[in-house]
């Protein structure tokens, strides 16, 4: 049988009681915050990939895009004439992605990945450049291919800043592009050695 608290032994109980709810309230608010921010992220930087499709697709470069094309756009006629679909829950996309399936040089694989995680109990977004560096045999695996990243952008949700985000990639794809155009790999990978940080390094 539940007995009320009597007495300075219910005070503090009381006062954690009060705390617990103001804390649920607090993280409740900042869920909804999170949320929000990166369905607002989530849309405009599937719109900006699917542009830089069209334009690579210009030049006849076929880059597969992450989410696909089904889940957020309407087509009157594929690929140009194009509108994003207004029910979308953009807040529940984990990654979005450019993926190169150029078969020469080795570009298979080159990609713009962008994704959240969290640490020390806040969100974080990180957009990286992946590509493979090439094969290698393990005694016990076989033939792997070895991937690596270079770190493009990384900040906590709340910090993120769509004006260096826009920076970066008119900076990459720049040069991505013209190293399409001049049919030279070697000038996207210099360019993000030089100027961006190593990441991780894995095999698939």
């Amino acid at each position: 049988m539940h007995m009320p608290r009597e007495g300075k032994g219910a005070d503090w109980l009381d006062v954690l009681d009060a705390d617990l709810a103001k804390r649920a309230e607090e993280i409740h608010e900042d869920i909804i915050e999170q949320s929000t921010k990166k369905a607002e992220i989530n849309r405009d930087l599937t719109a900006d990939f699917w542009r830089i499709w069209l334009r690579f697709n210009k030049i006849n470069v076929h880059l597969t895009i992450e989410p696909p094309t089904e889940r957020f756009a309407n087509f009157s006629r594929f690929p140009d004439q194009w509108s994003l679909k207004e029910d979308v829950e953009w807040g529940d996309f984990k990654d979005i992605q450019l993926i190169d399936r150029t078969q020469d040089q080795g570009r298979v694989g080159d990609s713009i990945k962008a994704w959240y995680y969290a640490r020390d109990s806040k969100t974080h977004f990180r957009m990286v450049f992946e590509y493979c560096e090439g094969e290698h045999y393990y005694k016990y695996a076989g033939w792997k291919r070895i991937f690596s990243q270079y770190v493009l952008y990384d900040a906590a949700l709340d910090k993120y800043d769509s004006a260096k985000v826009h920076d970066m990639l008119t900076d990459v794809i720049r040069t991505w592009y013209e190293s399409h155009l001049r049919r030279d790999r070697e000038i996207v990978l210099k360019h993000l050695k030089d100027k961006y940080e190593k990441g991780e390094t894995f095999t698939q």
